[in-house]
């Protein structure tokens, strides 16, 4: 088992994430995203004995880690769960524990896996074209980068990367695979840099990062996972119950706000209709019209949580969708 100082994580927003949820010493609460443990133990700090936390996450490393964390408190009932937080619906429909009054999801990697040069999540790092969240999942990087065509790679850099020059460097990953598949992180992100025109190397950030968190979505299927979690999560909540999510790119953050906003407004009727016909009613409000962002501080005190954006959804007593 793994040390607790050995999953070096630092929470991003932390005292904002908490005091969205609005939390009930004798609640039940669920953290998607349990990484580091620090939003979790946050959470299990304020809930009493008959309070339950739910701790999501499908890295082995996470869930040990935090094992140690537990023994801290005097709750007993903070419940890891191995799994994904797409399945959220499946995980708390086993557990029958009806609904909950807040879920919390920070979305992003953990400083863990980024700095683990064996779990091959950084292009700053040497390590092994890995990139899984969970390791007894089959597809990896490797597969990727290596297997997939090249329109299949031009799509993935393009719409999960939001990388403009995709096909340039699906081209080239495609020729130089021919002779010798990429194995090493290092290996692919020269290459990347390489095969871009000399406009795309001057930016401020490393000319891999994009395609790098495009093939890490992919790995990790983590879109649709997002999209079924604000769908599922939505309905699992208590009337006043707090839906958190902290997000950190553009793509995520579009669908936790029009997932959200779905939710707030679900008619489908058309514009001119002058009443409402298809009968569907709000779920609840979106506490946040702009994202809550992390402040100068912590920026300086954590880069990482420079792109954060957190969202808040409350649920109302409508049970319409229950």
């Amino acid at each position: 088992m793994l040390k607790d100082s050995e999953f070096k994580h630092i929470s991003v927003m932390p005292e904002e994430a908490i005091e969205a949820l609005n939390i009930k010493p004798d609640g039940i609460y669920v953290d998607c995203t349990l990484g580091g443990g620090g939003h979790s133990a946050l959470i299990a700090s304020r809930l009493n004995m008959d309070g339950i936390l739910i701790s999501i996450d499908k890295d082995d490393a996470a869930l040990a880690t935090n094992m140690l964390k537990k023994e801290r408190f005097e709750m007993t009932n903070w419940m890891p769960v191995k799994s994904d937080y797409g399945e959220i619906d499946n995980i708390l429909d086993s557990m029958k524990l009806g609904k909950v009054d807040g879920i919390l999801a920070d979305v992003g990697v953990s400083s863990y896996q980024l700095d683990s040069a064996e779990r091959g999540f950084s292009y700053m790092n040497d390590g092994p074209l890995d990139m899984r969240m969970d390791l007894s999942e089959g597809l990896n990087a490797a597969t990727v980068v290596n297997t997939y065509s090249r329109d299949e790679l031009d799509r993935i850099f393009k719409e999960y990367g939001e990388e403009r020059h995709s096909g340039r460097i699906a081209d080239g990953i495609v020729n130089r695979r021919k002779t010798k598949p990429f194995t090493s992180t290092v290996e692919l992100a020269e290459a990347i840099k390489e095969y871009m025109p000399g406009h795309g190397r001057g930016e401020d950030q490393h000319p891999a990062k994009r395609c790098f968190q495009a093939l890490r979505i992919e790995v990790n299927h983590e879109l649709r996972g997002l999209e079924r979690l604000v769908n599922d999560g939505v309905r699992h909540l208590k009337p006043g119950g707090r839906f958190v999510v902290i997000t950190f790119h553009s793509l995520e953050d579009r669908i936790v706000k029009e997932g959200f906003r779905r939710a707030e407004f679900p008619c489908t009727c058309p514009r001119d209709f002058p009443v409402c016909v298809c009968g569907k009613k709000p779920l609840g409000t979106v506490i946040t019209k702009k994202p809550l962002e992390p402040t100068e501080e912590e920026t300086e005190a954590n880069p990482r949580a420079r792109s954060a954006k957190l969202r808040i959804f409350e649920r109302n007593n409508n049970e319409q969708y229950n």
